[in-house]
């Protein structure tokens, strides 16, 4: 945990309470002081649930500070079963109600003796993992404890299903475009001929997780969530689990084949058949998907040795750096993540694909690496929208966090094959054209051609005079913005705070020198 006016991933309580409203009927109940009780106005908003998100906050006030807290959570505990009837009520506390040092455990046991539901306290250290690690970690709890429950119960069914299927895991509110790629997967799946047993936890039933075992195996779209659930499925049950991200027509047609690998495992011998997936994929990516057309014709090739930089979770961000790269020949100058604590898969990944490798999650450092590399795009997060806005350069958002526009009421998946179309629009859309640019300007197609100075390195502004502006003003468009930077930099370095025509020329020559 650290002090941040702005981060890229948020506190634990958040992870927690996006798995437990993403199931159906589960209640959380979060132990907090005013102000740590946002979530429920964000999800309402950013999703546009048409219902009330199941969180209730257990505040905690000055009477609690007095009396301890044992009595209001199991009191709000009660209320709620009582009220909602719910299978499961989560109970979590903040990283600032976490200070009181309470034994969290021992009020969900106290609570338990007097309510229907299950009650289990989110096991996670709100200090030492961020949002997406315990959203993670919450997961792999809430099936490990109803798969105990079935286990115990004796109702654990463990055959599996009579044709092909699978579980997609890791779906959840507030994902970046999840809703459309859960779509996209049960699409892919169905042309392949593969049912879907279960999709946890956006949708699903608790109680019906004793039914995950029936699946031939476990598909998990993003590491951030679902991973854990993954590799604790397989280690106990012996699942096995396809972790490829199918985004790009690369990654999608690589995730086809693991999946393939591990159905024949067990046609060939409750089938005696053997399934192929090769036509499927050359199909899909000759003539369905006009990604693949795409980057073959004049459009694409006009992107070629542009650069661009990419930064997001490590999922989206070397996914992104690997179809630029291989499908597009665009040079990435830098790719990175703020997944810290998956840092050597990134690195693995995004090997030979880049310039430069960033793994961080100070954005501050971001935005210095983009003003020192200018360059033509950036694909990152809301974060670096702002800062591609600060510096003149565009950007093209493929991760979370996002705002509003992210959540998208039309189908804008980002994987599988319709992804891909959508992935190679966005690309596109994204780069400045010259001719584009030039153009908007001859027929006064930008609002305004004053240049403002921006910077993220510096505490003043330079300042521009009439002259130079005008100056500025004569140059096109699309390297307009480098131009002012680069003689900025060289007034900085001179020490100089206004600009004429003469500091421009002199830039322009100590550039070319």
């Amino acid at each position: 945990m650290k002090l941040a006016y702005w981060m890229y991933a948020g506190p634990a309580h958040i992870g927690t309470l996006r798995v437990a409203s993403s199931f159906k009927n589960v209640h959380a109940i979060m132990h907090a002081p005013l102000g740590d009780d946002y979530f429920n106005v964000m999800r309402s908003m950013l999703e546009r649930e048409r219902d009330f998100t199941p969180v209730t906050a257990s505040i905690v006030d000055r009477h609690v500070l007095a009396r301890g807290s044992q009595e209001k959570v199991v009191d709000n505990t009660m209320r709620k079963d009582k009220e909602e009837c719910p299978d499961l009520i989560v109970s979590t506390p903040t990283c600032t109600s976490s200070i009181l040092q309470e034994d969290l455990q021992n009020f969900v046991d106290r609570a338990s003796i007097s309510v229907n539901s299950d009650v289990i306290p989110a096991d996670v250290n709100h200090y030492r993992v961020n949002e997406l690690q315990a959203a993670d970690r919450t997961l792999e709890q809430i099936v490990r404890y109803y798969l105990d429950k079935a286990r115990r119960q004796g109702n654990l069914d463990q055959s599996l299903t009579d044709v092909p299927s699978a579980n997609i895991i890791g779906i959840f509110t507030l994902g970046f475009h999840n809703q459309h790629d859960c779509r996209e997967l049960k699409r892919l799946l169905q042309d392949l001929g593969v049912k879907i047993n279960q999709v946890i936890p956006e949708g699903g039933f608790v109680e019906d997780l004793k039914k995950l075992p029936k699946a031939w195996f476990n598909l998990i779209p993003y590491r951030e969530v679902g991973l854990m659930t993954a590799i604790y499925l397989e280690k106990e049950f012996g699942m096995p689990y396809v972790s490829t991200t199918p985004m790009g027509i690369a990654d999608t047609a690589q995730c086809i084949r693991q999946i393939q690998k591990h159905i024949n495992t067990w046609t060939l011998i409750l089938m005696n058949q053997k399934l192929d997936y090769e036509p499927y994929i050359d199909q899909q990516t000759r003539f369905i998907s006009q990604a693949a057309w795409f980057s073959r014709s004049i459009d694409c090739q006009n992107l070629t040795g542009k650069e661009a930089v990419v930064f997001g979770d490590a999922t989206h961000a070397s996914s992104m750096t690997k179809i630029l790269a291989q499908e597009m020949g665009i040079r990435i100058s830098c790719a990175g993540t703020y997944c810290k604590h998956d840092a050597e898969w990134f690195e693995e990944q995004v090997q030979g694909f880049c310039d430069e490798i960033l793994i961080t999650d100070d954005h501050t450092q971001v935005g210095d690496m983009i003003a020192r590399l200018e360059p033509s795009a950036i694909f990152g997060t809301q974060m670096e929208r702002h800062i591609g806005k600060r510096l003149d350069i565009p950007c093209g958002v493929i991760s979370s966090p996002v705002h509003i526009q992210n959540f998208p009421l039309g189908y804008r998946p980002f994987l599988g094959y319709e992804g891909s179309n959508q992935i190679a629009d966005l690309v596109y859309n994204s780069f400045t054209l010259g001719m584009e640019d030039h153009l908007l300007e001859i027929f006064g197609g930008h609002d305004t051609k004053e240049v403002v100075t921006k910077s993220l390195s510096t505490d003043k502004d330079l300042v521009w005079n009439s002259e130079s502006q005008l100056e500025l003003n004569k140059i096109p468009g699309f390297v307009r913005g480098k131009t002012k930077r680069n003689t900025e930099r060289f007034a900085r370095q001179k020490g100089i705070t206004g600009i004429t025509v003469e500091v421009m020329y002199a830039a322009k020559e100590a550039l070319s020198a």
